[in-house]
């Protein structure tokens, strides 16, 4: 099986910075895209920032300038590192990633169990 394990969430206050990080582990073969989404409370799961396995990135126009996704392949994992944080960036945030586990020959969708960020004075 495959895992996506979420850390680095946690209080902070507006203007700071958090780094999230995204962990896949298990029977991986390959992974192609991955992203970062995110819930706030009583609102829809939106993308916040994507990457491609070759590095190419896109962003929610709210977190332009703020934000940058970045992985390293050879660890599987996924980095978001969120500066300059506002109180409309409270929210989980969750990683997924398209993975093709060993022995398959498709791409499976995999989500992690998602990390609290809030931003509050």
């Amino acid at each position: 099986q495959v895992q996506l394990v979420e850390s680095g969430g946690g209080l902070v206050q507006p203007g700071g910075s958090l780094r999230l990080s995204c962990a896949a582990s298990g029977s991986i073969f390959n992974i192609n895209d991955m992203g970062w989404y995110r819930q706030a409370p009583g609102k829809e799961r939106e993308l916040v920032a994507g990457i491609t396995r070759a590095g190419s990135t896109n962003y929610a126009d709210s977190v332009k300038g703020r934000f940058t996704i970045s992985r390293d392949n050879s660890k599987n994992t996924m980095y978001l590192q969120m500066n300059n944080l506002k109180l409309e960036d409270t929210a989980v945030y969750y990683c997924n990633a398209k993975v093709k586990p060993t022995g398959w020959i498709l791409y499976l969708d995999y989500w992690g169990q998602g990390t609290q960020v809030t931003v509050s004075s």
